[in-house]
């Protein structure tokens, strides 16, 4: 009885582990890479993949297929002008030939590793320094393209190359510090010249409209004063036009009466004065007959 309860317990592990053998659950970001008696056979997954139990059919690797990052430590390059400069970018790269990327190399990890040194000096070693440190997008679109060409054969894509830091020499550093000072200092300058050019001309501005007004003032001014004058010389001369002898008589009187007030001992009488013998003479009789009667 205890004989039959062992031979049946070791048959059930025998059949899990049989099962095991052949039933594969594969997740979809895996594929199998399968064999048949040690030659390829194919790629298998996702999902349940039901293979013969070894040596007939075996899994040689599991390939993930997920897009994975690659950090490239600091390299130092030299530029077209004979510059020294670190530095160090990450390489995203995905596995799309799951069958290439395990049989046509060993580790291709450590091989675009390796590779990516290689091709980053040989793409820094073609850019002059200014540019290397003003065209990082050109030198990361630049250093993909070679990276996929040559990791096309391994089944492997780069997606992208991202620089991280660029490290140019200590001299450079300084007159890069140097020029942007210089340049800060050019534009406060250029704002602070335009500001009192603005000022200036606010000033004019203002000084020229303050004296078109007062020369428009004075103007008016002028107009109004010609204006009144030519308006009392008109009064004066439709008033000299109505007055008749008697009142041209009597403003002659007045005359004489301020000349005779006047402290001088000598006057100088227009003959004028003579014509006013008749109208004053009239006048003197009908002032007597009015008395008379």
């Amino acid at each position: 009885m205890d004989l039959s309860l062992i031979t049946l317990g070791v048959l059930i592990v025998i059949a899990i582990l049989a099962l095991r053998a052949i039933i594969h659950i594969v997740p979809e970001y895996q594929r199998l890479i399968v064999f048949r008696l040690g030659s390829f056979e194919k790629t298998a997954g996702p999902g349940i993949v039901l293979l013969l139990p070894p040596p007939i059919q075996s899994v040689a690797q599991t390939v993930d297929l997920r897009e994975f990052v690659v950090e490239i430590p600091q390299q130092t390059c030299i530029t077209k002008d004979n510059a020294p400069i670190s530095i160090d970018f990450l390489i995203y790269q995905k596995v799309v030939e799951p069958k290439d990327s395990f049989l046509n190399i060993q580790n291709f990890r450590q091989a675009i590793q390796g590779i990516a040194t290689t091709t980053l000096r040989a793409v820094v070693g073609n850019i002059p320094l200014d540019d290397v440190l003003a065209k990082r997008e050109q030198i990361n679109e630049e250093l993909r393209v070679k990276l996929d060409d040559i990791t096309h054969r391994w089944g492997v894509k780069v997606t992208n190359v991202e620089i991280k830091e660029l490290t140019p020499p200590r001299d450079v550093q300084e007159a890069m510090n140097r020029q942007l000072t210089a340049e800060r200092t050019r534009r406060a300058s250029v704002t602070e010249a335009e500001g009192k050019k603005a000022s200036a001309i606010l000033v004019a501005d203002g000084a020229k409209q303050a004296a078109i007004l007062e020369a428009e003032g004075a103007r008016q001014a002028a107009i109004l004063r010609a204006e009144g004058f030519a308006l009392a010389l008109s009064t004066i001369n439709a008033q000299a036009m109505n007055a008749d002898a008697r009142t041209m008589t009597l403003q002659y009187f007045n005359t004489l009466n301020q000349l005779g007030s006047s402290p001088a001992t000598k006057f100088i009488i227009p003959t004028e004065f003579t014509s006013l013998a008749g109208p004053i003479a009239g006048l003197m009789a009908a002032r007597s007959d009015g008395e008379k009667k």
